[in-house]
């Protein structure tokens, strides 16, 4: 992943979460990053797309929660911006006539899949709720 999306959505999701019952709009999340609208949007458009925050549209208009807070892993927020595995993708081009050379590049594979994938179970026993819960 390697970069703020994880962190601004899960801002977001705690924000609506803390806000339950209104409809926050995109202006006042921004400003609670202390960001530009337009990350805000970027962020909200795509936790919508991945089906965890709902909008309604106009003057009185804004975003919730798509879901009950228990119901939000944070292995789900994860995956909505997970681009690159967390580890990255070192591959190079090694010497193919070297023992490490020729293997290195698989060993890895198989590594980073194997962090990627404990850090995804890990993720899927912690909710919105339970990362909101110390918020005061």
């Amino acid at each position: 992943m390697n970069n703020t999306r994880f962190a601004i959505s899960m801002h977001i999701l705690t924000l609506l979460h803390k806000f339950a019952g209104e409809l926050l709009s995109s202006e006042f999340i921004a400003g609670s990053m202390n960001v530009n609208p337009v990350v805000a949007r970027k962020e909200l458009s795509n936790l919508r797309k991945h089906g965890l925050v709902t909008s309604k549209e106009g003057k009185n208009g804004g975003f919730e929660l798509a879901k009950a807070p228990d119901k939000i892993t944070m292995a789900e927020v994860y995956n909505s911006v997970r681009q690159i595995p967390v580890l990255g993708k070192g591959m190079n081009s090694p010497n193919p006539k070297c023992v490490v050379g020729k293997q290195i590049n698989k060993h890895l594979e198989v590594l980073y899949d194997k962090a990627e994938d404990a850090l995804i179970a890990r993720l899927k026993k912690v909710t919105l709720r339970d990362f909101a819960r110390d918020f005061v």
